[in-house]
């Protein structure tokens, strides 16, 4: 099972919202057959098999394994993700080009960047080769600003550094690679 899986087709996007497949997904925190699942969602077996194929047909889930007892064979399956992400890209023409924001210290311009980040890296996961792990760097860490101007001295101070690094480290002919450093308020967490 995937930690987490962007869904780029909205058929599939479709069928993952739907109320009753969010309640299967979300009992199928181990494999679990249709009467398994059925029993923790209080829905009828028949019911809770047709929705288990639909979910199938959008690999949202996938046979982990079969048991056969007095000619019965009964079908366990399980999440190949824990957690979904919509692809910005699943709403036609509604995928945010970054350049097309003009005030780069915006909100707009923040979201417009990660969307992009979710659209590419997700596109290239999908297109690597069974096993291949893609080469990502993630820092996330919080930072304390005691007042505004300390913020824009940090600012200037990480620009300077980033800058440092790309001039000693950017080759020409070397694979590029797209650096994205944003920072924002964190929201307040709820009690």
């Amino acid at each position: 099972m995937d930690d987490v899986r962007v869904l780029a087709d909205p058929s599939a996007v479709e069928a993952a919202l739907d109320p009753i497949r969010v309640s299967i997904l979300d009992a199928l925190d181990e494999p679990g057959s249709a009467t398994t699942v059925a029993a923790k969602v209080g829905l009828t077996r028949q019911k809770v098999n047709y929705h288990m194929k639909a979910l199938e047909a959008h690999g949202l889930v996938e046979l982990a394994e079969t048991r056969t007892w007095g000619g019965i064979t009964e079908r366990f399956v399980r999440r190949t993700a824990r957690h979904l992400v919509v692809s910005p890209n699943v709403l036609p023409g509604a995928a945010i080009d970054p350049d097309e924001v003009a005030d780069h210290l915006s909100a707009g311009y923040l979201v417009a960047v990660s969307a992009r980040t979710v659209s590419e890296v997700a596109a290239i996961a999908s297109s690597e080769t069974t096993g291949t792990r893609l080469p990502t760097l993630t820092l996330d860490t919080v930072i304390g600003f005691r007042s505004a101007e300390d913020r824009a001295a940090f600012a200037t101070d990480l620009q300077a550094a980033v800058s440092s690094l790309v001039a000693r480290y950017h080759h020409d002919d070397g694979r590029p690679h797209r650096l994205t450093i944003s920072s924002y308020p964190r929201p307040k967490e709820s009690s």
